[in-house]
């Protein structure tokens, strides 16, 4: 009757963890899925801009519209996210990637086509790698969080600062600075999503966690991404 019992035990054990592993993988694959999409409309976005606008927008006031507005949607949908449904916020968050992709059109009149597309691969390759040592370290990786802030509120700092010095070296450094925090952020935060899922979630708890993760590794890919153009980007 005790090895009954004690197998009886086990397979709740067993049946238990995987039907949590199931739960976390479709959880994270939810989560690339949409920040994956958010990527793919930021290019489209950006690129649609560059062929139907050309130079006028960057001449043109809205162009601020264009770069402020998506400042202020990712702090209202950070902030209101509990209180939001969650097809709102998957929408919020993919008019936030399209608003992003029109004020990003401005970097195809900078960096050539080929340069951009290199830099991307390079970028998506090292966002993938540092995602998955994220997700399979057994190491914690809470204690970088403060770091990493703080990395990140210097970048802010000084790429104001850099606004009115427009000094080369210095946006050297930040780029530099820039990657290694994001770089570190993208593992960081990778960790950290997946140690938020719980598989006592309801479809809409589940469901804002997956948007806000989403935002959180879109924006770290977002930001490599830049920091590497600024760094290997081919001028026109």
């Amino acid at each position: 009757m005790s090895n009954l019992d004690e197998n009886l035990a086990a397979t709740d054990v067993v049946g238990g963890r995987i039907t949590v592993d199931a739960g976390l993988r479709q959880y994270m694959l939810r989560i690339y899925g949409y920040m994956a999409a958010g990527v793919a409309l930021t290019a489209v976005a950006a690129g649609l801009t560059y062929q139907v606008t050309g130079p006028a927008l960057l001449q043109s006031p809205l162009m601020w519209v264009f770069i402020l507005a998506p400042l202020g949607l990712v702090f209202f949908l950070s902030s209101r996210i509990e209180t939001l449904s969650v097809p709102t916020a998957r929408l919020l968050f993919f008019l936030y990637a399209a608003l992003v992709g029109i004020s990003l059109s401005i970097l195809l009149h900078i960096y050539t086509s080929s340069s951009i597309t290199r830099v991307f691969v390079i970028a998506a390759a090292m966002f993938g790698g540092l995602s998955v040592f994220g997700y399979t370290t057994r190491r914690d990786l809470s204690g970088l969080g403060t770091f990493l802030f703080m990395g990140l509120i210097g970048i802010i700092f000084a790429s104001v600062v850099n606004l009115f010095l427009w000094s080369t070296a210095l946006d050297w450094l930040i780029s530099i600075v820039g990657v290694g925090v994001f770089a570190g952020l993208t593992a960081y935060d990778t960790q950290r999503i997946k140690a938020m899922y719980d598989s006592a979630d309801d479809q809409t708890a589940s469901g804002r966690k997956s948007v806000l993760a989403a935002l959180s590794l879109y924006l770290n890919f977002l930001n490599l991404f830049l920091m590497l153009l600024r760094l290997a980007g081919g001028r026109r």
